[in-house]
């Protein structure tokens, strides 16, 4: 039996934020916007950025904040949240130190 080929992505985990939170937040466009730039300032030089996924409703529902989560964590079902543009970069690069810490 011939065994399937492994592909490698050219980019990193995508990252996944929760559609419904981010339009019950006051400053939704600023949070996306962040996102967005954090993600593709934190790719390498060589690779290209991960891309930013809108979804459906994770069933967490904060009140004041966003749930983001990829890679590693949403396999394992952790979030991160966030509550304001200045947060995005702290809540990504620890998306990003858990993709590192298990590869």
């Amino acid at each position: 039996m011939a065994r399937p080929p492994i592909v490698t992505p050219r980019r990193p985990a995508p990252v996944f934020v929760c559609r419904k939170c981010l339009k019950r937040i006051d400053d939704a466009k600023g949070i996306k916007t962040a996102i967005k730039r954090e993600s593709k300032l934190a790719a390498p030089s060589s690779r290209k950025s991960p891309r930013v996924i809108m979804t459906s409703c994770f069933g967490l529902c904060p009140k004041r904040a966003v749930v983001v989560t990829g890679g590693v964590r949403a396999a394992r079902g952790d979030y991160v949240l966030v509550a304001t543009a200045d947060e995005v970069a702290g809540a990504l690069a620890c998306l990003r130190d858990d993709q590192t810490r298990s590869s």
